[in-house]
């Protein structure tokens, strides 16, 4: 699925976003700065969760409560390899039933396991967004 949105539709994207998702695990892939936490930021209050929302660039991981359980938010720009990603034990989050949103899922990827969707998010010349969202059945 492509869409097409600027930073005043980000929340009507994020709702396209959880009606086509067809799974929790989501992977958010684009350039620094094209918006990959705005966009995060509408889902998890979409989802239900009142609480402060913010990029997880230093603490790797913030926990949100919403309505129907938890969302994990990763950040993994900053993690170097997967003994990383072990060490801060990231299988038992992805065997979960909760929310998963994680920008920079390079060095993620190979390890999961489940079905998963991936949005990439590229920047366009007159600032719009292009939006593709591609659900993987594992």
């Amino acid at each position: 699925m492509k869409i097409e949105y600027s930073l005043q539709d980000v929340n009507t994207t994020a709702e396209q976003i959880l009606k086509h998702t067809t799974s929790k695990i989501l992977l958010f892939d684009g350039e620094m700065g094209v918006g990959k936490t705005t966009l995060i930021k509408s889902l998890v209050k979409l989802l239900g969760s009142v609480d402060t929302i913010s990029s997880p660039t230093y603490s790797i991981v913030n926990e949100y409560n919403a309505e129907n359980g938890s969302i994990y938010h990763f950040d993994l720009y900053r993690i170097e390899d997967e003994e990383e990603l072990y060490n801060f034990g990231i299988e038992d989050y992805l065997n979960t039933s909760h929310w998963i949103l994680v920008e920079w899922p390079d060095i993620l990827s190979p390890l999961i396991q489940n079905s998963h969707t991936t949005i990439n998010i590229q920047l366009n010349i007159d600032s719009t967004r292009t939006l593709v969202l591609t659900n993987i059945h594992l």
